[in-house]
């Protein structure tokens, strides 16, 4: 009734392909160490020496290799660059506690702490948000 197939399966050829895959634990360094990363390029832009050396300290922990370190000064508002380091370190503080990673889980939250209490002490601004944080405030 039915004729049978006669082309190989694509999914049995993905089975035995020869393309290196990584473990779930290879993917959360990789996606750790990027958040840091980012974390690290915002902490030099705000001009945190101690910070950033325990920043660049873990990413070279999970990557085998320090850093490269360009603070590529833009001049940005202290008050959105401290948004967006909180951002990161919450993301970073995520991914560090999906992988049970003690030493970076306790360092994203040390600096969420800073920079929270940092945008605490910041003056009011009576403008709107910066753009790229409006993400952030707006809800669904």
């Amino acid at each position: 009734m039915y004729e049978p197939i006669r082309a190989k399966s694509v999914h049995s050829m993905a089975d035995r392909a020869d393309f290196p895959h990584r473990s779930r634990e290879e993917e959360l360094n990789i996606q750790l160490a990027g958040h840091l990363a980012a974390l690290l390029a915002v902490t030099d832009e705000l001009g945190l020496e101690e910070p950033a050396e325990c920043i660049a300290g873990q990413i070279a922990r999970l990557r085998g290799t320090p850093p490269d370190r360009r603070a590529g000064l833009v001049g940005a508002d202290r008050t959105a660059l401290h948004r967006r380091a909180l951002a990161l370190a919450g993301r970073a503080l995520v991914v560090a506690a999906s992988r049970a990673d003690t030493a970076a889980a306790i360092l994203s939250a040390e600096r969420m702490d800073a920079h929270t209490a940092a945008l605490n002490e910041a003056p009011a601004t009576d403008g709107p948000p910066a753009t790229q944080d409006r993400h952030l405030l707006a809800t669904p």
